[in-house]
């Protein structure tokens, strides 16, 4: 089998190039993301390899179909960027479900350490000598609440964490695990009660802007708010309209956003900001913004480049697909 890999980083060869040897197959790694500018690198392909920045359209799939490919195998567990119904009877797509929950919620817990104890101010300080420590107090995590939407595999691993720091937690999914010692609610009441909210759920019709300005009425003064999730179930100019007035949020931390993708996993330190919502996000002191990174650890690309590979794999040997995502069955 031969694929095209898009918008490749280091990191991606690191792990996928000496695989991809030991499954036999040929990988022509592309650092461009796919559009229809580079589309043309997949000519004598049987499948692209895409990841959350590429964005696979109508025409885009169309494309791919006439040239023969076969399929579009994600390297990631969201597959919102892929248009699934133009897809559909076309060609197979495969996703990776599960790589590394853990690494997932140990960064959103990172992320909300680090917006409550603003350690990443305290080190600017402290680089210049600065030891003063005024600003930089937070509040205790244990005995607060903590709501978690949506309980899948990152979802329960973010839970396990926030016990262990003694919160109490509150969930939100539509699809509620009861074989979980986590206490259910509607979203409005989590909203209500929670002292801490942190976004585990994929997006969807019904989770865009699950967090929008009504939402955001709806949470207590000083609440914490962090999404490692998908950066539109966030209505960003909503939030940056709250942090203005102080009045609800102590802390946002985003790892995702809703325009990243002309913005994450590059370099560009030296251009000037072209978005203004961004720029004006990140001007707040009580926010964090990172760069997608919270999957980035050794065990969780490792993960990626096996699974990827073997949807692949059971693909050539005509085997089940089980983690094929298909427009009107589980998608």
């Amino acid at each position: 089998m031969k694929i095209a890999f898009y918008g490749t980083k280091p990191y991606d060869r690191m792990f996928f190039e000496p695989l991809s040897k030991e499954y036999g197959y040929e990988v022509r790694f592309i650092e461009e993301l796919l559009n229809e500018h580079s589309i043309i690198m997949a000519q004598g392909c049987d499948a692209v390899c895409v990841f959350v920045n590429d964005e696979v359209n109508a025409d885009i799939i169309d494309r791919l179909y006439e040239m023969g490919i076969k399929a579009i195998l994600l390297r990631s567990a969201g597959y919102n960027n892929v248009d699934l119904k133009a897809a559909k009877g076309k060609l197979r797509v495969m996703r990776v479900p599960s790589y590394s929950p853990e690494a997932v919620a140990e960064f959103a817990m990172a992320l909300l350490l680090s917006v409550n104890r603003k350690t990443h101010r305290a080190y600017v300080r402290t680089r210049e000598f600065n030891m003063n420590i005024q600003g930089l107090m937070g509040t205790d995590l244990h005995g607060k609440t903590a709501g978690v939407v949506g309980t899948g595999k990152i979802g329960r691993a973010m839970i396990r964490i926030l016990k262990g720091f003694g919160m109490h937690v509150l969930a939100y999914d539509v699809y509620p695990d009861n074989s979980l010692d986590i206490d259910y609610v509607e979203l409005d009441e989590l909203l209500e009660r929670s002292d801490v909210i942190s976004l585990h759920c994929p997006l969807t019709k019904e989770t865009y802007h699950i967090i929008d300005e009504t939402s955001i009425k709806k949470m207590k003064q000083g609440v914490y708010l962090v999404n490692t999730s998908r950066g539109a179930l966030i209505d960003t100019a909503a939030v940056i309209e709250e942090l203005k007035s102080g009045d609800t949020f102590a802390g946002v931390a985003f790892d995702v956003y809703e325009e990243e993708d002309d913005l994450f996993y590059e370099d560009h330190s030296d251009e000037p900001v072209k978005d203004d919502v961004i720029a004006r996000l990140m001007s707040f002191p009580n926010v964090i913004i990172t760069s997608h990174q919270a999957f980035f650890t050794k065990e969780a690309l490792r993960a990626i480049a096996i699974v990827t590979l073997e949807n692949a794999k059971n693909l050539e040997e005509g085997k089940e697909l089980m983690n094929e995502v298909i427009y009107g069955v589980n998608a």
